[in-house]
């Protein structure tokens, strides 16, 4: 895992001594819109990539909407290797950059900006047209998708429950999403302790949140339900173990699991979810955390358990 600095690549990790230990997420670069009246990047159908990581929470969402709101025709994909070492994301062995054909996706992001300074990152929205980075912030490209593609009243955001959406979406993002992150590349004991304490104090407080309930916001998905089981459907098979997040196994959790089930089998979902990718990625790639590169047993884990709707 590196990054670039004006323009040049760096096989440099995550700086945690300056930060007492703790990992400190950089903010994404690149934050423009596709709006469906704007001249500068409108939906238009076919006109933008998506380069992904299968493996990746923060991508798979962008591949959850895609499929949810009919929009694999519209919008094309490109999909990483799973393994992430010493010069980033790569494309080889049937994982092909469709666009430029790179080997690596930092020479997208020097596509867009040959002097680019930051970590290299998924997802990334590419306008073909204008041949630059739109955005490679996912919370923001979910919506894009969403309320711009064509859709007139958002599907998994309706106006009715974004309040609630926008309440919830915050503590899921920096206790969990980012949570898990913060407990497996923390440096520090006290860095550690402090982030799985706020990961499952987060995690007990959903639980009872989902009481009785059958989604996080209303009776429907929504965006709340996605941005948080991109987490959930990594947590058994990887964070539990290889992050250190060993309190208690998703499983242990009733709601939340019957949740994970829940969208797992919701039509399309399961279709979105790499295992393979996602459990070579987080045991290989991470040098630091598992330096012989030993990928473990899977857990037995049935995504498709049955579950009351």
């Amino acid at each position: 895992m590196g990054l670039l600095v004006e323009g040049e690549w760096q096989d440099r990790w995550y700086d945690t001594k300056s930060t007492g230990g703790r990992f400190v997420r950089q903010k994404a670069s690149f934050r423009d819109w596709v709006r469906a009246d704007d001249p500068e990047h409108p939906a238009e159908a076919g006109r933008y990539h998506l380069y992904v990581s299968y493996a990746c929470p923060w991508a798979h969402r962008t591949l959850i909407y895609r499929k949810l709101l009919g929009l694999e025709d519209a919008l094309s994909v490109s999909v990483v290797h799973p393994d992430m070492l010493d010069r980033g994301w790569e494309f080889r062995d049937g994982c092909e950059d469709a666009i430029h054909g790179a080997r690596y996706l930092y020479e997208v992001y020097l596509k867009a900006d040959p002097q680019f300074t930051g970590r290299v990152t998924v997802p990334v929205l590419w306008d073909k047209k204008k041949q630059t980075i739109v955005n490679n912030e996912s919370s923001e490209i979910i919506r894009m998708l969403d309320e711009e593609f064509g859709v007139s009243d958002p599907n998994l955001r309706p106006e009715a429950l974004r309040a609630e959406i926008d309440e919830i979406n915050p503590r899921v993002y920096d206790q969990i999403n980012n949570g898990v992150y913060k407990a497996g590349f923390a440096t520090t004991q006290e860095a550690y302790d402090e982030a799985v304490s706020a990961l499952f104090g987060a995690l007990d407080w959903l639980e009872e949140h989902l009481e009785g309930k059958t989604y996080l916001v209303g009776e429907r998905l929504t965006e709340a339900d996605v941005r948080l089981f991109t987490t959930l459907v990594r947590f058994d098979p990887v964070y539990h173990h290889h992050f250190k997040c060993s309190r208690r196994r998703l499983r242990d959790y009733p709601n939340l699991w019957a949740l994970t089930r829940r969208v797992y089998q919701t039509e399309g979902v399961a279709d979105t979810v790499h295992m393979d990718h996602i459990r070579r990625h987080y045991f290989y790639s991470h040098e630091s955390i598992n330096p012989h590169r030993i990928v473990p047993i899977a857990p037995e884990i049935d995504f498709d358990a049955p579950v009351a709707r």
